[in-house]
């Protein structure tokens, strides 16, 4: 871009930026004025680029002396006016796609809508909760996939075991006490003790020792989404 154009750029197609856009531009998602016109200045720049790389001379008015040497010629008003235009399609300096779903235009056409994952769905008026996005697209379950290995690797674990100690684990999954164990078992308190802890042991050996905390850990993008709200909290009561 040559110095005279870049001048133009700065005092005459900027400010004509400046005061359409907040109110010739609609505005996709999270995008505001200042954003647009930044945008704007460099698809601008890029106008002017081409044209100057096409032989045409960026001027400040349109027109010419009479009988002058014919010069193609482009002016900062239809720079502005075409760059505005552009972005009203939902073009941007980053690219103009009309499939990729965040892309402006593909929004303005109705082909997508970007909605925040912390949009309130409904509400319990009683207990007064709140049910966002999120918590309605969200799923707490593990992924099939490690379900279905888990399983297989209960499975051996559990056909390796005796009578007695399928018997405890099943005494444990129905929640009965140690000494409701000992009677059915017929054996002594120490002895269910003593072969829970070993039963642990085992269980560890087999499936690894962090078997608790993957079965206990929430999805990352969970923990991400709440880390942002703990961040956010944070922000509001330094505010206040």
């Amino acid at each position: 871009m040559s110095p005279q154009a870049g001048f133009l750029l700065q005092d005459q197609i900027v400010p004509r930026l400046i005061s359409a856009i907040p109110n010739a531009v609609s505005f996709i998602g999270s995008e505001d004025a200042q954003e647009l016109v930044q945008d704007g200045t460099l698809i601008a720049a890029q106008m002017i680029h081409n044209a100057e790389q096409a032989g045409k001379k960026v001027i400040k008015t349109p027109g010419g002396r009479r009988g002058a040497r014919k010069i193609r010629t482009i002016s900062a008003g239809n720079v502005a006016f075409y760059t505005i235009q552009k972005l009203k399609c939902g073009r941007r300096s980053t690219g103009s796609s009309t499939v990729d779903v965040y892309g402006s235009g593909t929004q303005i056409n109705g082909k997508s809508r970007l909605e925040s994952m912390e949009q309130v769905v409904a509400s319990n008026e009683e207990g007064g909760k709140i049910y966002e996005l999120h918590d309605v697209l969200s799923d707490d379950a593990e992924d099939p996939s490690t379900k279905a290995a888990r399983k297989m690797d209960w499975e051996d674990f559990w056909a390796a075991l005796s009578p007695k100690d399928q018997a405890i684990i099943q005494f444990l999954i129905e929640g009965k006490s140690g000494s409701v164990m000992a009677r059915q078992l017929k054996v002594s308190d120490w002895t269910i003790q003593h072969r829970k802890h070993q039963l642990v042991k085992a269980i560890v050996q087999f499936m690894g020792p962090d078997i608790l905390l993957q079965v206990a850990r929430l999805p990352k993008w969970k923990n991400d989404l709440a880390a942002t709200k703990e961040k956010l909290a944070c922000k509001h009561e330094r505010s206040h």
